[in-house]
């Protein structure tokens, strides 16, 4: 049986696992062939092209910078497959090179023409009319002049701290006696990416800087484009030689030192600035318009190496192009929907009267998001109700869910928030949410030292019949409005007692000082998750040498723990057989005879992002399922507060399994399988054609469910 021990070499370590690193970029990859998929309309090409952009800065920020670290401390760890820092950069570079000559040729030669077809024309400068220069010049001086700030570089004046992922020019200037100068200008980030002027001639004045359409068309300027033509109104007196647009990627993925921290709420904030200015792992300039002497005296401003350095077809700042995504234009977008509101919730108006005679089940975003704000908006004015403790992860800008804990603080409820300062790239909105709810009075925890806690649980506490009872919310996703509407998340409210126990046990393992070694029906980590995973994994082993018919599926967004990897081999060899979707990253090698005989993995890329973890296991026919928080690696389970909950309704485990994991597992419309060397490999349609997140879309989908519960009066 396949152990931790059993490893004799780094070679045989590269047998038995994937890269993290390039099978995230064969991920993202995916994301790349949905800009490329013409079955897609063309704005929604162009969104997953800006997404793919977005994914791969993000890759570098943390990822790459990891890397890059490692090999300038001579950190002399290896990956999960063997292979140093320097191995992987060397390999990442080159898989980053060919994926960055796809999209540019995607956006240059396919997605820009397309565009140009259906009425949005991106152009150069010089395809401009005399009329819409003189225009554009009136618009530079009035709207955008005044915002530029040239900052000339000299022996007193060195090379300013360059924010990262801003688009900047490096300027050569010359005086009327030929001396040369050198000055750096920021593409303010503060303005929109592109400006558009009317097809049919108007005054540009009248317009705004944001995207918009008309039915006679618009034309697509690039602010940087404006700029670099209005360069010698910037610095009069002198001439504009050279210039030169780049773009840096700086490490954001820096660390608080907590233990030594006095207020973690100051360190969060002071980390958050410093991470504009962290060490830079990237230079990106534009093919065809990199003199020489430029980029050497970038590198050396930046102090980096030759092959951090990436010259790119196309343009700078691909993420941008989300704007252009986003104009109004029907034909070419996803049509609209609108969310179910589960029937029982219209017959049944108070929660938790519906909560005493049912488990109730969510799928966002094809179900709506509402009964979940109505769940602590309930809590919030019913006079029953003692107390509510929420976790907040990424909470997004909609203060609903905020505003009604504040307003059971003023109602004289105990209010409990966990907010978790640390998730990346939001501490500063939670920050400002953490300070909103100090000031009503609420009682804020940040976390704990050492530990992002990422579980997804709300607890509310009501006065009935003499004693009290849980009620309890626990999801898959955020308590995020935005995202509930374009991320696919699972979630359940319960009044069963075990599991509100549970529930209640885990708030004071992350508000005090408890320690919990067993949990009655949830698996939490860091404690209990990897080991009662690996527990139900060897018991499917066991029913399958006696019985026969042993079967896993799981669905999440990442695996690569190497231990529940491991596992799952043993159990493919023993010949359960295994179907895994995993979006993300998956260092599980399938289909190899001597370790996974009987393993399959796909991955859904597609309109909304599979967010969903769902484990599913037989167990001779006594199945159990578990929905939550935890991704199956190692972060997750040892370095996260996470929880996995139990779907105890047999009626509503059937539902889950056959009417959302089995089709989500049998789609062959926006599935990739993962292959034994590490590629993916598009499903190909066929009879019956399933398209799992189409057919979840169907108003009556869950129509047998919600018959069973609309038994409930």
């Amino acid at each position: 049986m396949l152990q931790n021990t059993d490893f004799e070499s780094e070679k045989e370590k590269s047998k038995l696992f994937f890269n993290r690193e390039l099978n995230w970029l064969e991920f993202n990859r995916k994301v790349l062939l949905e800009a490329q998929d013409k079955k897609n309309p063309l704005l929604e090409r162009v969104k997953f092209l800006s997404i793919f952009y977005n994914n791969l800065e993000e890759f570098f920020m943390v990822r790459v910078a990891g890397l890059t670290r490692q090999r300038k401390l001579g950190v002399g760890q290896v990956s999960i497959d063997g292979l140093s820092a320097t191995e992987q950069l060397v390999k990442v570079r080159r898989v980053v090179m060919s994926l960055h000559h796809q999209a540019g040729d995607l956006w240059r030669k396919k997605l820009k023409l397309e565009l140009f077809k259906n009425g949005l024309k991106f152009i150069g400068y010089q395809n401009l009319s005399g009329g819409e220069k003189k225009d554009l010049t009136e618009f530079f001086q009035k709207d955008v002049f005044p915002i530029l700030t040239p900052q000339a570089l000299d022996k007193g004046r060195p090379f300013p701290q360059v924010s990262s992922g801003s688009l900047n020019l490096f300027i050569e200037l010359a005086d009327p006696l030929g001396k040369h100068y050198q000055a750096r200008l920021k593409i303010p980030d503060n303005l929109p990416k592109f400006i558009c002027l009317p097809v049919e001639h108007g005054n540009l004045a009248s317009q705004t800087l944001r995207p918009k359409f008309s039915s006679a068309g618009v034309k697509i300027l690039p602010l940087e484009i404006l700029i670099e033509h209005h360069l010698e109104d910037l610095v009069p007196g002198y001439e504009v030689m050279d210039w030169l647009l780049f773009r840096i990627t700086r490490n954001t993925d820096l660390e608080i030192e907590e233990d030594e921290a006095d207020d973690l709420l100051v360190a969060v904030r002071d980390l958050v600035n410093q991470r504009r200015f962290g060490e830079v792992v990237k230079l990106e300039t534009i093919s065809g318009e990199a003199p020489r002497h430029m980029v050497d005296q970038l590198m050396k401003s930046f102090e980096i190496e030759p092959w951090q350095h990436y010259v790119i077809k196309g343009r700078l700042g691909g993420e941008n192009l989300l704007a252009i995504s986003g104009i109004d234009i029907p034909k070419l977008r996803f049509p609209p929907f609108s969310a179910r509101l589960p029937k029982v919730f219209k017959k049944n108006k108070n929660i938790f009267r519906l909560l005493n005679k049912t488990d109730v089940f969510f799928y966002h975003p094809y179900d709506s998001f509402a009964p979940v704000i109505d769940f602590v908006h309930q809590a919030a004015s019913d006079p029953n109700v003692k107390a509510i403790k929420q976790t907040l992860y990424r909470t997004g800008n909609d203060s609903s869910l905020v505003d009604s804990l504040i307003e059971a603080r003023r109602a004289d409820k105990q209010v409990t928030a966990v907010v978790e300062l640390k998730a990346r790239f939001d501490e500063m909105r939670n920050i400002t949410w953490a300070r909103a709810l100090e000031e009503a009075g609420i009682n804020v925890v940040y976390g704990l030292v050492g530990m992002k806690i990422h579980a997804k649980l709300c607890l509310v506490i009501r006065q009935e019949d003499e004693a009290l009872k849980t009620y309890v919310h626990i999801g898959t996703g955020n308590y995020n409005s935005a995202t509930a509407r374009i991320y696919t998340d699972l979630g359940l409210m319960t009044a069963n007692p075990q599991i509100g126990r549970d529930v209640v046990h885990l708030f004071n393992v992350m508000t005090g000082l408890a320690t919990i070694k067993h949990y009655e029906h949830l698996l939490v980590s860091p404690l209990t998750a990897r080991n009662e995973i690996i527990y139900r994994i060897d018991r499917e082993i066991e029913r399958h040498l006696n019985e026969g018919n042993g079967f896993i599926a799981m669905k999440v967004n990442q695996l690569s723990d190497p231990d529940i990897i491991l596992a799952l081999y043993r159990a493919s060899l023993a010949g359960v057989e295994i179907r895994l979707q995993v979006r993300g990253v998956c260092c599980l090698r399938p289909g190899v005879p001597e370790i996974s005989p009987t393993i399959t993995v796909t991955s859904i890329v597609g309109r909304f992002l599979e967010h969903s973890r769902i484990l599913y296991f037989r167990n001779g026919g006594n199945s159990e399922m578990y929905i939550g928080s935890a991704d199956l690696m190692p972060r997750n389970l040892d370095r996260r507060i996470e929880v996995m909950a139990p779907i105890l309704d047999d009626h509503l485990k059937n539902m889950i399994l056959t009417e959302i994991l089995e089709v989500h597992l049998n789609d062959n419309v926006n599935a990739y399988k993962l292959l034994s060397d590490g590629t993916y490999e598009q499903v190909l349609s066929q009879s019956p054609v399933i398209d799992s997140q189409a057919l979840m879309l169907e108003p009556d989908r869950f129509k047998a469910y919600e018959a069973s519960l609309g038994k409930i009066r």
